[in-house]
């Protein structure tokens, strides 16, 4: 009984992404992923992000059994670049991480093998 009585009080929390009628993103992070997507949607808060950019779509979610790890994936996601928030949009994890390497032809491992240094 006590181990369903602590799985019925478990919180799940979640992290999102909104594509805005800018195409734009907005990435946060909820308890309650129906009344935050609600309050976006009727712009409750003036001075959100999202007030202005309205309608929002989901187009993302996460679940997360702990508030600081959906808190730590929520601020590493707002620091990606468009590129990969779509490849998780579209579910493609596996592109993060050639998206995620220097493409600056200036890194060392762009050079080529001829150049003189």
């Amino acid at each position: 009984m006590e181990k369903s009585k602590h799985a019925a009080n478990m919180k799940i929390y979640y992290v999102y992404i909104l594509q805005c009628s800018d195409e734009s993103y907005y990435t946060g992070v909820t308890n309650c992923l129906e009344r935050r997507f609600e309050e976006h949607t009727s712009g409750v808060n003036l001075t959100c992000y999202t007030y202005s950019r309205r309608p929002v779509e989901l187009v993302f979610s996460c679940k997360f059994r702990y508030i600081n790890d959906a808190i730590a994936f929520e601020k590493q996601v707002k620091g990606w670049s468009r590129k990969k928030k779509d490849a998780i949009i579209h579910r493609k994890w596996n592109e993060l991480k050639p998206l995620a390497e220097c493409q600056n032809q200036t890194h060392s491992r762009n050079k080529n093998a001829d150049e003189n240094y």
